[in-house]
């Protein structure tokens, strides 16, 4: 029962956070860190304790899939070269330097120190994607951080099983463990997940059911990352995977109804989810610092250390990789303004919560895990302090940096895709006057909604009379058809953004729902 008042107070808290994040122009996931740890310090407040599995299990899956449905495959073929050395590179420079830290500033072993430093070492894609949907970044600064943010967990795992398991059996462990661990999981997840999003496909492209597809949706990132974690692969990455695939493939394999409805839904779910786990990451912090009473007063300054040493090693990987990204181009001056953005767009969050919390708590001898409340202490505070630190004040540095697109670039391109989409259509109905395939009164009314919204922006006009309502929606559809042919090939080509496509999508989507069933 304690467990169904902590979901609802979760939920609770949530909708008021948001609210007022909302209406501060905060981000969400970063107040609502605050306030978890507000209430958490209230007196009578029952101690919170998450769980590996409900974290990794229950929560962690659909907001992966989440982020990665988000992911154009246009964009991340752009970026993959840094993407690879971050995540991969970045990810080992970050274990071993706040390994190193850790050792010298926390009364932690050395195998504790570096099982911390694996925890740590890699970005959220959840806190990321969280953080990003306020930003106004160009399109290829926001699919690096996400990228990053997505793929490096595989090395950030593989570091932390190695790192687990030394520490448990109080031994060193091998470069070909290190490479044969790598290789299944990031090998693994990358196969299940095209197996299962292969699947999925298959089944999609044959339903017509909003409620199955959305269901379908709901359940896929679960089957990947259970039969993932099942075959020893990275459950992680084969989410990722299969969010990727899925979502280029996702406007061929449903109907505008379905992709309505399965947002609306998903929506909703990803809201509950995030706004559960970052105020579980609050309302934690109190009850480990409870546990520390008394064993390790310097633990704060520990932490802050500790988050210093992982910031500072970002900082100092961002820069050079940004200088030698700029000398590919030919051009031999910095972008100090987008390194920086990358540098602090870093923040920690889930994943690293649930590797932290699956720490085992006996070593193979039968004894105590050493420091293991300090390690799970001082992660969860580095957690919250890139959350709220990095949370708060990433937004004021993109506008300052000055590199965020303006509301009005925005929309003035926005508006361009909407006049290119009307053209195709015009385009379009001047066959069918060709071809007197329907009656001109339709095709005239067709035409006018057309031109209006070249001339003015207006929205189509209402359906006609029932006299020819069945002509109008026809040909009402086939031209949503032409016109989402076009969005996808202005998306393909580069000249727009991908948030540009999701926006003009939904409109498409919105008046194909409006036409009504075709019955």
């Amino acid at each position: 029962m304690q467990s169904v008042e902590t979901v609802l107070l979760l939920v609770v808290l949530a909708t008021v956070v948001a609210t007022f994040a909302r209406r501060l122009s905060i981000p969400a996931p970063s107040l609502l860190v605050v306030a978890g740890v507000v209430v958490g310090l209230f007196p009578g407040v029952p101690e919170v304790r998450a769980t590996p599995e409900l974290v990794s299990l229950v929560v962690l899956p659909p907001l992966i899939y989440a982020a990665g449905e988000e992911m154009p495959w246009r964009d991340l073929r752009a970026v993959w070269r840094p993407v690879t050395v971050l995540a991969v590179g970045l990810v080992l420079a970050s274990a071993a330097a706040v390994g190193l830290v850790a050792a010298l500033v926390a009364p932690l072993p050395a195998s504790m120190a570096f099982v911390l430093g694996a925890v740590l070492a890699s970005t959220d894609p959840v806190a990321v994607s969280a953080l990003g949907r306020r930003l106004s970044l160009p399109p290829r600064i926001q699919v690096l951080v996400q990228a990053e943010s997505l793929f490096n967990d595989a090395t950030s795992l593989v570091l932390f099983r190695l790192a687990v398991t030394a520490a448990l059996a109080g031994g060193a462990v091998s470069a070909g463990s290190v490479g044969g661990e790598f290789l299944l999981l990031a090998g693994g997840g990358l196969g299940v997940g095209l197996v299962v999003a292969g699947g999925i496909w298959l089944i999609r492209r044959r339903t017509v059911d909003p409620v199955l597809e959305t269901v379908i949706a709901l359940v896929s990132p679960y089957s990947a990352y259970v039969l993932a974690e099942t075959l020893g692969g990275s459950g992680v990455t084969a989410v990722v995977v299969c969010a990727v695939v899925l979502g280029a493939q996702t406007p061929k394999i449903t109907t505008a109804h379905i992709r309505l409805q399965v947002d609306a839904v998903y929506g909703t779910v990803i809201f509950i989810l995030e706004s559960a786990v970052f105020g579980l990451i609050g309302l934690q912090l109190p009850y480990l610092v409870r546990g520390l009473a008394g064993s390790d007063p310097g633990w704060p300054w520990q932490a802050l250390v500790i988050t210093a040493a992982l910031i500072a090693i970002r900082f100092l990987w961002v820069f050079p990789l940004g200088w030698i990204m700029q000398l590919r181009r030919g051009n031999r001056r910095l972008n100090w303004r987008t390194s920086t953005v990358v540098s602090w767009a870093g923040a920690r969050g889930v994943v690293p919560l649930a590797a932290v919390l699956s720490i085992p708590l006996l070593t193979d001898n039968g004894e105590p895990v050493p420091q293991r409340d300090l390690v799970l202490a001082l992660a969860t505070t580095v957690i919250v302090i890139t959350l709220v630190a990095q949370g708060f004040t990433l937004a004021p540095l993109v506008r300052r940096a000055g590199i965020a697109r303006t509301p009005a670039e925005a929309r003035r391109e926005q508006d361009l895709a909407n006049v290119r989409l009307a053209e195709a259509g015009l385009a379009h109905l001047e066959q069918l006057y060709d071809l007197e395939a329907a009656p001109h009164a339709v095709l005239d009314r067709l035409r006018q909604g057309l031109l209006a919204r070249i001339d003015h922006g207006d929205p189509q006009e209402e359906p006609p009379g029932s006299s020819v309502a069945a002509t109008y929606k026809q040909l009402r559809r086939e031209l949503l058809a032409v016109e989402m042919a076009e969005l996808t090939r202005l998306f393909d080509d580069g000249e727009i953004d991908d948030s540009t496509r999701r926006r003009l999508q939904r409109t498409l989507d919105l008046e194909d729902a409006r036409l009504g069933d075709d019955s």
